[in-house]
């Protein structure tokens, strides 16, 4: 005899299971109407299965009065033996089913942009989206979308955009930035400034302080002059603890313009390219990817300052 089987069991006689789990509904509830809403069919339907029940064990469960319902003495028995096995059986087939995936998009963007626009948005994405996973991947070099390395993609520049599809988010503005300690209050205070540097991973299209200064027209500014980093956010660091003057994003760097941490003393402004919301066909079919592409689109409109997202492509 194999241990799923049994004299008890091949002889086992039991009621059908719908009057057991209506009776059960209609025990812990001491109402039909609550019990046929937790079960999704019609009080009458909810009667009708415990009028079977009763007829099947011979016996009344219930005493039905006007408007209100209580246990007979055989149904005070018989319930708390239903409600722990089926208690039993919703652990048991808990166990057995694995539960299910939550949800998950990955999405890539720059340092810069990460940091200073997705990380400050998080609390929007939870409480729109508490049972879904959001994987924020930051690099400054493109990562490979066909690969399946990230879903969703922020880049910023003017395409082309080979096999992705998607659209421009909002477009980006440099302009020099400083501490207000450090006094700077016209170009020519450039003169006896230190320039702070950002090394680009491009240098045709930098938004640079040669590029400023050709716009400014100052040809005597030393542009080559002063410290160089490879990361934005760590000349704008450095412009904040009063270091130097930075050619920064007036975009990104609004949470500290904001705070007084850094001003913007005067123009010219460089207008640089649009941020691009990107994804291949493909993922973009997805809903879970759209969703994320939605609460993006919604969680950048009114950043840029004097800006508005741009129409869509």
């Amino acid at each position: 005899m194999d241990r799923f089987s049994s004299s008890m069991t091949r002889n086992r006689k039991l009621p059908p299971l719908g009057a057991l789990r209506a009776f059960e509904a209609a025990a812990r509830h001491l109402s039909f109407r609550r019990a046929a809403d937790e079960l999704a069919v019609t009080p009458t339907a909810i009667s009708h299965q415990i009028r079977l029940l009763e007829d099947v064990l011979g016996l009344a469960l219930f005493t039905r009065q006007v408007r209100q319902v209580a246990l007979t003495e055989a149904g005070e028995r018989l319930y708390p033996i239903l409600r722990d096995g089926f208690d039993m059986f919703d652990r048991a087939l808990a166990d057995l089913v694995p539960a299910p995936r939550r949800a998950a998009v990955t999405l890539t963007a720059t340092i810069q942009f990460t940091a200073r626009r997705l990380l400050p948005a998080l609390g929007s994405f939870r409480e729109r989206f508490p049972d879904f996973d959001l994987r924020l991947h930051s690099s400054n070099e493109p990562v490979d979308l066909a690969a399946g390395l990230a879903d969703v993609a922020v880049r910023y520049g003017s395409g082309p955009f080979d096999g992705l599809v998607g659209r421009p988010l909002f477009s980006e503005r440099f302009g020099p930035l400083c501490s207000p300690k450090l006094g700077v209050s016209g170009p020519q205070d450039l003169m006896r400034a230190t320039l702070l540097h950002v090394e680009w991973r491009q240098p045709a299209n930098a938004s640079d302080w040669r590029r400023w200064a050709r716009l400014a027209g100052m040809d005597g500014l030393a542009v080559d002059d002063g410290p160089r980093f490879s990361s934005d956010d760590h000349a704008l660091q450095a412009a904040v603890a009063g270091h130097g003057v930075a050619i920064g994003s007036l975009i990104l760097a609004r949470p500290e313009i904001e705070a007084g941490l850094l001003v913007h003393p005067f123009g010219p402004v460089i207008e640089g390219e649009s941020y691009h919301m990107l994804a291949t066909p493909a993922n973009m079919a997805c809903a879970d990817v759209r969703a994320v592409c939605a609460w993006l689109v919604e969680s950048v409109a009114g950043f840029a300052a004097d800006e508005h997202p741009l129409p869509a492509t």
